[in-house]
């Protein structure tokens, strides 16, 4: 399980463009409002860790952010839930994604129950299809009002 999710994320990283510093500190011209997201982050389903190596932190993130899409982990399920962004606007204290109608869930889940929660494919805000991320300071963020994610989110560090 670990292998498949350091893949994922080596994956998901490699496929980032190669950002200038003044890019990422602030949404430059000609890059998405959100470009200071980018890359993996830990924590939100519990108090982020005040010691971890990137090693450690880049085996299993929590939430990934890329150019298009939203990547989160699910305590119950090996896959990353994949969020596809629509649009991602700038507010003053971080950013407002809406994403493209969630895709439709299996009935049933792999341990033979009804798949019952319609707001598994999203951040357990009021809406499943919006994120609301607050930026606390340059490598930490946060959810305000969803529920899945109570805890601040630090950054994965490259190394």
């Amino acid at each position: 399980m670990r292998r498949l999710a350091w893949l994922t994320v080596t994956l998901a990283l490699a496929t980032l463009p190669a950002l200038p510093a003044h890019a990422q500190a602030g949404g430059q011209a000609g890059s998405p409002p959100h470009s200071w997201l980018f890359g993996a982050w830990t924590g939100g389903f519990f108090p982020p860790p005040s010691t971890l190596s990137a090693q450690e932190c880049l085996a299993l993130p929590v939430v990934i952010f890329t150019r298009d899409i939203v990547m989160r982990a699910v305590i119950t399920d090996q896959f990353y839930t994949q969020r596809l962004v629509e649009t991602a606007r700038v507010t003053a204290d971080g950013v407002e994604f809406r994403f493209a109608g969630a895709l439709a869930a299996a009935p049933f889940s792999p341990f033979g129950q009804p798949a019952g929660n319609p707001n598994a494919a999203g951040f357990g805000c009021i809406s499943p299809d919006v994120l609301r991320v607050q930026r606390r300071s340059a490598n930490e963020i946060s959810f305000p009002d969803c529920s899945d994610f109570p805890y601040p989110l630090v950054r994965c560090s490259a190394r």
